[in-house]
């Protein structure tokens, strides 16, 4: 009779043993990737594995240290000597809510870029976008969980008339 108990036993410990890492969750992420495309805007794809089974969704959250350059140019397509140039700085961020399936979530978060402000150019010129860069990019869950996304800093040359 103890050995019948004792198999019982041990049979049961084994199953909720063997069952445990199936419902354990371990928030992590795979990769953060960053572009920025010709209009400037930084886009982060990430995965989010280990999220647990009974989770439905997560909140995602993508900061940034972004900086933004408008310049002045003449008519003629020359920019003045008279230094019509703004460098802006700033932080971004954007957030969202993303699907949760079999324990994992993928998407994209997009940002930027810096607008001009009260930046403007003089009578007979026309503000150009001329470069984005963003550095300090990072993905996040509300469990405060994170990754930093690659590469970093990330910018572009751009030349886009406003």
């Amino acid at each position: 009779m103890r050995r019948i108990a004792l198999g019982i036993v041990s049979a049961a410990c084994t199953t909720v043993l063997a069952a445990a890492p199936a419902f354990a969750q371990n928030p992590h992420f795979l990769f953060a990737n960053n572009s920025v495309n010709s209009n400037g805007t930084l886009s982060t794809s990430f995965k989010e594995v280990g999220l647990g089974t009974g989770t439905t969704s997560v909140h995602i959250t993508l900061t940034a240290s972004a900086t933004a350059v408008y310049q002045c140019f003449n008519n003629g397509g020359k920019h003045p000597k008279a230094g019509n140039k703004e460098t802006l700085q700033s932080d971004v961020i954007a957030s969202g809510n993303f699907a949760v399936r079999n324990g994992q979530t993928t998407g994209t978060l997009t940002v930027g870029p810096l607008g001009p402000g009260d930046f403007k150019c003089p009578s007979g010129q026309r503000l150009f976008l001329e470069s984005v860069s963003y550095s300090n990019t990072r993905v996040s869950d509300a469990a405060g969980n994170s990754l930093g996304a690659t590469p970093d800093p990330i910018s572009r040359t751009l030349h886009i008339q406003i």
